[in-house]
């Protein structure tokens, strides 16, 4: 028998009693969960490549990019070329913002674990728009943001070389509203680490006011931290719950599969 609890008071459903992760009754309670709490975890369901990508076929069509839909997350160049951008995630971020349309949701599996470190950890925009202040909800409410990949990188490389920023502005940037108004009526934030600049605000102003709201965003009450176990299913919610990972040794093995699946709402 499938049952379910919280993984934090804001956030997260944690599921138990899975035998088969493409049953259809399973498949609706996990998009419901995703939607309403965004992050879903199942622990040592220990599915193979096949089985990650047919799960993640039940919630939407899957990402592919260079003809592969499955992507290793290792800070190991050999399992992972673009592993040097891979210490972005480090930092708050949601993926996709540099793009029109974010993807929906992400999956991941653990194949190797960190001895020490090497967790993901999620807070939830959506509860903290939720239980902002009306004058900050009035102060935010009409800001647009500039972001882009190079904002993320610089938090990486503070002082990057020209062939650095060269590369890093070879993706365009993206304009969107702070406050993303959702086809639901719910209200997210749409902020993080390639959160560049407030549109019509100074270099110094726009920092200031990106890293408060980014603070009360994150606050511990909105949060919650997945220590990985081999075989663990991890599923977010992309449009509406930051993530990041949280530090290990660069020399680790660990090693999660990643599918992303198709985003279908535009950002406002």
């Amino acid at each position: 028998m499938i049952e379910s609890k919280a993984l934090s008071p804001a956030l997260g459903v944690e599921f138990t009693g899975v035998t088969d992760p493409l049953d259809d009754t399973f498949v609706a309670r996990a998009a419901e969960a995703l939607k309403w709490r965004g992050v879903l975890l199942v622990r040592g369901l220990h599915l193979d490549d096949a089985g990650q990508l047919a799960f993640s076929r039940k919630l939407g069509k899957v990402v592919e990019l260079r003809g592969r839909e499955i992507f290793p997350i290792s800070l190991d160049p050999e399992k992972n070329a673009t592993a040097q951008y891979l210490r972005g995630a480090f930092f708050w971020h949601l993926d996709g913002t540099t793009d029109t349309v974010p993807v929906k949701a992400t999956t991941l599996t653990a194949r190797h674990v960190a001895a020490v470190g090497g967790g993901t950890e999620f807070s939830n925009t959506y509860a903290a728009y939720d239980n902002l202040p009306e004058k900050d909800r009035a102060r935010y409410e009409n800001l647009r943001v500039v972001h882009s990949f190079e904002a993320a990188q610089r938090l990486v490389v503070p002082d990057p070389t020209e062939q650095q920023l060269a590369a890093w502005r070879t993706q365009p940037g993206q304009e969107t509203s702070l406050v993303w108004r959702r086809r639901d009526g719910r209200r997210s934030f749409v902020t993080g680490a390639t959160a560049d600049h407030v549109v019509g605000m100074s270099a110094g102003s726009s920092r200031d006011l990106l890293a408060e709201l980014l603070d009360w965003t994150t606050q511990e009450r909105f949060r919650y931290a997945h220590d990985w176990s081999v075989g663990d299913l991890v599923v977010w919610d992309n449009t509406g719950i930051l993530h990041r990972a949280l530090p290990y040794d660069e020399n680790s093995e660990r090693l999660l599969h990643r599918t992303t699946i198709v985003g279908d709402e535009a950002f406002a």
